[in-house]
């Protein structure tokens, strides 16, 4: 058999600090003050307790002497005839004395339905504080639900915002493609005297798809780690509810992430405009140096008419 969580002088202690308070001594009342244990098995000690301190003790009767006794025998005789009229005052007290047994009965049993609804008093406290606590802890529950809502909705944005990028990244890259098809054509029909020039021209194309390529890994790369914030961010979600201060953290710190990749873009949307306008500069002042040259190349040389004599 299980020994008892707590031991019978401490639960008499705690009922003796509730009486000193002046509280009800219940079930519930000693749990609380020594802090756990049976409500029913602590207020039978501390009734157990308080009977005994209420009990008399039994004391010896002495024997009678023998002289009492011979005298006692010798009215036994004259008792017996006394024994008739007795009857009825005795059955008179024996009536009283039942009457006053129920009293005590009744008295008996309201005190024990005034304890019933003292315990019953305190067992409603009871469960009213742990109905409390459960609305507290749905409360916090339904925070954390609606903070997990809010992340993964602006991961999505995130998301779609990082589609964008790749989906400019690859216009940016396509068009660059093209431009640089263009300038190979027009390089191809140009003079063996600018070979020089195509081949400064070309390299600086390859710096670009270089400069492209560069972009794309980034690009890439912020979308890789934006996707395992994601699985982190899901993962502390489900332990949210042990560790409310951890998620917040990976909330913020998520979000001062997803700042940074904004920015990152950013600068990589304006890295690539930089490059497109400085791709462009070249091609018009290439165009615009190779039409001079092509242009002098195309003109008749002038001839000078001979002076007629005078």
């Amino acid at each position: 058999m299980r020994p008892a969580e707590f031991a019978p002088e401490a639960i008499i202690q705690a009922g003796q600090e509730l009486q000193a308070t002046g509280r009800n001594i219940t079930g519930f009342a000693l749990r609380q003050k020594v802090g756990g244990g049976n409500p029913t098995r602590l207020k039978q000690v501390w009734d157990e307790h308080i009977n005994s301190q209420t009990t008399a003790k039994a004391e010896p009767v002495a024997e009678l002497p023998v002289e009492v006794a011979e005298e006692v025998a010798s009215v036994t005789k004259a008792l017996t005839e006394r024994l008739a009229a007795l009857a009825v005052e005795l059955n008179d007290k024996a009536v009283k004395a039942a009457e006053r047994r129920v009293h005590e009965v009744v008295r008996a049993a309201g005190e024990q339905r005034e304890q019933a609804e003292r315990e019953l008093a305190d067992a409603s406290q009871t469960v009213d504080d742990l109905e409390n606590k459960l609305d507290e802890a749905a409360s916090a529950a339904a925070a954390l639900e609606k903070r997990l809502a809010d992340t993964q909705a602006s991961h999505q944005a995130q998301a779609v915002e990082l589609a964008q990028v790749r989906e400019r990244l690859a216009l940016i890259e396509q068009t660059a493609k093209a431009a640089t098809e263009q300038h190979a054509a027009e390089l191809a029909r140009l003079n063996a005297s600018i070979e020089s020039e195509r081949q400064r021209h070309q390299q600086e194309a390859e710096q670009l798809r270089a400069e492209l390529a560069k972009v794309q890994a980034k690009a890439d790369a912020a979308e890789q780690s934006h996707q395992e914030q994601r699985k982190t961010a899901a993962q502390e979600a489900h332990r949210a509810a042990e560790h409310m201060t951890k998620a917040q953290a990976e909330r913020d710190s998520a979000r001062k992430e997803a700042s940074a990749a904004r920015e990152e873009a950013a600068k990589l949307r304006g890295q690539v405009e930089a490059l497109q306008t400085q791709a462009a500069d070249q091609l018009r002042a290439l165009a615009m140096r190779q039409a001079p040259e092509a242009e002098g190349e195309a003109k008749p040389p002038k001839t000078t008419k001979a002076k007629k004599p005078e």
